[in-house]
């Protein structure tokens, strides 16, 4: 396990960040300790909470993840005892989203913004599931563990919800090691508590908060499509492609410098001063990736007359769903695709549930997907899938992105699902209850971590039930459970 966390090189840049981050951590632990060295809460106080995940980019998964979880918070703690911000890159794009919440810019240079926010909170919740890994950004995780360590230094709730930890470099394994003493990590697997253990940070076992969401209904889905020309004679299979090859994004100050300057920034930019490590070698592993995909969903649909539907689960899937396409449309004809940036996550969920096939890169595809019984195959960069077809009881159905004969295996699993259509539905939906009495075992976690640091905080009268813990429960899901 300590060999996947030295695996990695860190960036000058990221170290920076970590040692700026660090800094905060510091000064806040000195504040509070000339302060007086109590919690800020008082009793009937609400308690205020401040939500740190990867909002506003769009990113369908992450904000089902935390619109689920304030619903949770509100069951748990009840709705007048909870007072709730939630940090996000651009309000424009969470705009609507998580009613009731105060929304707040989280500026890209951000350890002194969170030195001061977290000062007017009483605890910090860290939301985003790819919560501890370099693979997509080291500045993510250090976003995470700094905003856990600064609520540590200020003795204050430090709870991560829901997450997931993997290969990181040496140094902000170390960062995360130390920032994270004395934070409290739910984790949505066991690979996960693993990693964490020996970090030394305390974790307890939970889930994904997504799987409560309750989409659009679908007669909604269902308009979206007829506007796109579906044809609801022939089943629909839906690809939801990425860009495996372009992570980690990194800070490039003189090459965003240079853009500015030139008045255009390089392909790589991903925002800000970060950008994509992206090679002529790691193009070529897309196109390659991109070939199979196609490749697969045109041999199927010679076999098995389908409609093609393409969804980007995240603007940044844009590019992803038209590459896709062009290799489609010589063959198909115009390919209607949907993408986060212009779709909001209660369409796009409610689409996702009208497939009768999905292939899928994106986690929460899969996720949001199963209480219809969507049988899915996972095209995997991480251990994200993965993890969660092994739970599934499907590992079979998930592949590497760079996986050899990579088409070919994927037009033999599509092949399986359509000949084991009903019983893959069946074991999909089969894991709903284990998964919504995990999420509401994280309730009750979360729950009794919160009276440990604040005893006199009012207890919710409820039965000692986990799904006592969970919020209300749609009456499509309600139905689903009830076959079950």
């Amino acid at each position: 396990m300590i060999g996947r966390l030295l695996r990695r090189r860190p960036a000058l840049t990221d170290a920076a960040l970590q040692a700026s981050m660090a800094a905060a951590i510091e000064a806040a632990r000195l504040r509070h300790a000339l302060d007086d060295g109590e919690a800020r809460w008082r009793p009937g106080e609400p308690l205020r909470l401040l939500l740190v995940g990867y909002l506003g980019t769009r990113n369908t998964g992450a904000d089902v993840r935390v619109s689920e979880m304030i619903r949770q918070f509100r069951v748990i703690f009840g709705e007048d005892q909870l007072e709730l911000t939630a940090l996000t890159s651009d309000p424009r794009l969470s705009a609507g989203y998580f009613p009731g919440v105060r929304q707040v810019r989280l500026p890209d240079l951000f350890p002194p913004f969170l030195f001061h926010e977290t000062a007017r909170h009483d605890g910090v919740v860290a939301c985003e599931g790819s919560m501890f890994k370099s693979k997509f950004a080291s500045a993510l995780t250090t976003l995470m563990a700094g905003a856990l360590g600064l609520a540590v230094a200020q003795n204050q709730v430090a709870v991560g919800y829901g997450a997931e930890a993997g290969d990181m470099d040496l140094l902000l394994a170390r960062f995360v090691a130390w920032a994270c003493e004395g934070a409290f990590v739910l984790c949505r697997n066991e690979p996960s508590r693993e990693v964490l253990a020996e970090l030394g940070i305390e974790s307890a076992p939970g889930t994904d908060t997504a799987w409560t969401f309750e989409p659009a209904p679908p007669e909604r889905a269902r308009a979206l499509l007829r506007g796109l020309g579906r044809d609801e004679s022939l089943p629909l299979l839906v690809l939801c492609p990425i860009n495996p090859f372009w992570w980690p994004v990194r800070p490039a100050p003189l090459k965003t410098l240079l853009g500015r300057l030139q008045g255009a920034q390089a392909e790589t930019h991903y925002r800000s001063l970060y950008h994509h490590a992206y090679s002529e070698a790691d193009r070529a592993r897309f196109a390659r990736y991109l070939d199979a995909l196609a490749e697969a969903a045109l041999a199927f649909v010679r076999e098995r007359p389908a409609q093609v539907l393409l969804v980007g689960m995240e603007r940044l899937d844009r590019e992803a769903t038209e590459r896709l396409a062009a290799r489609l449309e010589p063959e198909l004809g115009p390919v209607p695709r949907l993408v986060s940036d212009e779709v909001r996550m209660h369409d796009l969920v409610a689409v996702l549930r009208e497939a009768r096939y999905l292939v899928t890169s994106r986690y929460h595809a899969m996720v949001c997907s199963m209480p219809a019984g969507v049988p899915a195959l996972g095209v995997t960069m991480d251990e994200r899938i993965r993890n969660l077809m092994d739970d599934r009881g499907e590992p079979e159905g998930c592949y590497e992105v760079e996986a050899p004969e990579l088409g070919a295996r994927l037009l033999e699993g599509l092949r399986r699902l359509d000949r084991e259509g009903e019983a893959r539905a069946a074991a999909a939906r089969s894991c709903l209850p284990a998964c919504l009495e995990a999420m509401g075992r994280m309730g009750q976690a979360f729950e009794e971590h919160v009276l440990r640091r604040h005893p006199e905080f009012p207890r919710v009268d409820r039965p000692a039930d986990p799904w006592a813990y969970l919020p209300p429960l749609s009456p499509g899901l309600e139905a689903v459970l009830a076959t079950l």
